[in-house]
């Protein structure tokens, strides 16, 4: 059976509840406990960490709000139907409610390759987790997200500048972001807003934490910066929530890139 670990609170009616795939670390973490501090619940998923996703669930109950962590493996299809069943019975169980208003689709994994020595193999993997993933998962989980919501699809800054070795990474992601506003389209006559945030180089263990851990590397990428440094998730995770704000209700359809000014 699939894990999942939740506070005993009864939330109140009017908490917003976001879904944020990949929430147990990185980029997602930092967007899961910035919608706590906002006043919001969480569902966040985990593909193998389960103790990770707890302490991201003890983080959020020390802010005084409800979580639930359930396992995902964002490439999987054929599992979402199954997992859309556990979502409806976790907000029926924790919640008293049938929908939730936020869809994060954050998850992720990094694999790099010069063009000419990709696999189809590696393509593949890259294509199920981040663009088929996606594109799927989001329609599994329509039914259950709330008129007048939102959805929030991760891209990357290197859709707009390249790196030798992330070919199809980016590719993988410029489709997140052509989904987007075809979502945004479709979803409107719902009242669903739907946009792209696009982070720049940012100091997670993506890529096996080459920003992070490499001192070259997160060199080079803070001078190319504006403002002199690399990201840290914490750049990210609070503008996610921001977006997801009434203040930004008219915001929709848009690709939002949030790098520090990298290569201007």
């Amino acid at each position: 059976m699939p894990h999942t670990t939740s506070t005993a609170t009864t939330a109140p009616a009017t908490a917003k509840i976001s879904l944020i795939t990949g929430g147990s670390r990185g980029l997602g973490r930092s967007a899961a406990l910035s919608l706590a501090r906002k006043g919001g619940d969480v569902i966040l998923t985990y593909q193998s960490r389960r103790d990770a996703a707890d302490a991201v669930v003890a983080e959020i109950n020390a802010l005084g709000r409800t979580a639930v962590a359930l396992q995902l493996d964002a490439g999987d299809v054929s599992s979402f139907a199954g997992f859309a069943d556990q979502v409806r019975a976790a907000l029926k169980t924790t919640w008293g409610r049938e929908s939730f208003e936020h869809l994060v689709n954050n998850a992720g994994m990094g694999d790099t390759a010069p063009f000419a020595q990709t696999t189809e193999a590696q393509f593949d993997s890259l294509m199920n987790v981040h663009l088929k993933g996606v594109f799927f998962l989001t329609q599994a989980l329509l039914p259950l997200i709330a008129d007048g919501g939102r959805i929030v699809n991760l891209s990357s800054g290197l859709t707009r500048f390249c790196f030798p070795g992330f070919a199809a990474y980016a590719l993988m992601k410029g489709g997140v972001e052509v989904l987007t506003r075809y979502l945004a389209k479709e979803l409107g006559p719902r009242g669903i807003a739907v946009n792209t945030v696009a982070p720049g180089a940012i100091e997670t263990d993506f890529g096996g934490g080459a920003v992070r851990d490499n001192a070259d590397y997160n060199r080079s990428v803070a001078e190319a910066t504006a403002l002199g440094r690399a990201g840290v998730p914490d750049d990210i995770g609070p503008m996610i929530a921001a977006l997801l704000s009434e203040d930004d209700r008219w915001i929709n359809g848009q690709r939002l890139e949030v790098s520090g000014g990298i290569f201007l």
